[in-house]
């Protein structure tokens, strides 16, 4: 037995669960696939399996300096344009060859980053 045989999620810390759930349901789209028991936290189910916990720390929340999670999509260009509308901007790093949308080819793909109100790091991938 392995890690690497069993499921994985990712874990965001926020400091109001209010205004991160209206990011994440409203603006993302995710859909709330369980709360804990006490109402606090919420795990936000994803494909194959995947999910996004989203719990409060305020202590913490936005405290990471790197990605915490990526979506791999299907149409990049239009999740890209779908998110932009609902007003997400997207990062622009020093050092990256990214265009003006942020979008950055890499082997094949295209990556962008953006951040949620927190500031945490997410990202989407696709071709």
């Amino acid at each position: 037995m392995s890690l690497s045989d069993n499921k994985v999620a990712a874990v965001a810390a926020v400091s109001d669960m209010g205004r991160a759930r209206q990011f994440f349901e409203e603006t993302l789209g995710l859909s709330p696939a369980e709360t804990g028991a006490d109402g606090t936290e919420v795990l936000y189910g994803c494909g194959d399996g995947t999910g996004l916990l989203v719990y409060p720390s305020p202590d913490h929340a936005g405290k990471g300096t790197a990605t915490i999670a990526a979506w791999e999509v299907d149409d990049f260009d239009a999740e890209l344009a779908a998110l932009k509308e609902k007003g997400v901007s997207f990062e622009i790093y020093a050092g990256f060859d990214q265009d003006e949308d942020g979008v950055m080819r890499m082997d094949g793909a295209r990556v962008a980053w953006f951040t949620d109100p927190d500031g945490n790091t997410f990202a989407m991938s696709g071709a």
